[in-house]
């Protein structure tokens, strides 16, 4: 007996999409027409409420020009491009994303850069090309975007590819002060459409490392305490 029903084509952008991206981040990441607009410097200097090129300036300031760097997710803006062109032909620059969309994106920012690779890879599992191959691992502004167990799996791998000498640099949210306001306000927005945020008002990111006592974590904190960059490092 044959089967007349129609097989339903899959929309490239979502093919292997996790389920908590197309679920709750549709919008932002996922869908390339909203994708297109919102990947633009004027939206992260806004959404970052203007400490864009401060917290930027916090990841590119730990690369070392001719290193080798991976960045575990796709940023809007011109960030992966200022990367990629402080690490110089001299050194390698790797940027993994989940979905296609970011992948199609960083591929355009980071054209002509021959030291430049972007791959699809999920953070928790991407294992680089061999375990502590890299000088510098970034996640900027990730781990809230992912559910609980994804965090710790996310940590736990980043952890694992960082050699001895290298380092892993993480800007994400933090536990705003009391007396800023901006807490208020990201609460509500927390609410309405970051579900996963607040769990880094609640534990330091290195909560969700197994060994965390291997490490330093040498943590900065910025606007009133809004945001933060974590620097870890193999103990000597």
């Amino acid at each position: 007996m044959t089967n007349n029903h129609p097989t339903l084509a899959v929309d490239p952008y979502y093919d292997g999409v996790p389920a908590y991206m197309t679920e709750v981040y549709d919008w932002a990441y996922v869908d390339p027409k909203w994708v297109q607009a919102l990947d633009r410097n004027i939206v992260v200097r806004i959404l970052l409420f203007l400490n864009d090129q401060r917290l930027m300036r916090a990841y590119l300031n730990e690369i070392e020009p001719g290193s080798k760097v991976w960045q575990v997710a796709h940023v809007y803006g011109d960030l992966v491009t200022r990367a990629a062109q402080k690490i110089g032909p001299k050194g390698a620059f790797h940027l993994t994303d989940v979905t296609p969309v970011q992948i199609e994106h960083g591929t355009r920012k980071l054209a002509g850069m021959d030291w430049a690779r972007v791959m699809r890879a999920d953070a928790a599992e991407f294992g680089g090309h061999g375990e502590g191959s890299y000088d510098l691992i970034c996640s900027f502004f990730l781990l809230h975007e992912v559910p609980e167990g994804k965090k710790f799996e996310i940590v736990d791998n980043l952890l694992k590819q960082v050699p001895r000498g290298g380092k892993l640099v993480f800007v994400d949210y933090h536990n705003p002060a009391k007396w800023q306001p901006i807490r208020y306000i990201l609460k509500l927005v927390n609410r309405l459409l970051e579900p996963f945020a607040e769990a880094l008002w609640n534990n330091e990111i290195s909560h969700y490392a197994k060994s965390p006592e291997r490490f330093t974590w040498e943590k900065k904190t910025f606007f009133g305490g809004v945001y933060q960059c974590v620097v870890v490092k193999h103990k000597d």
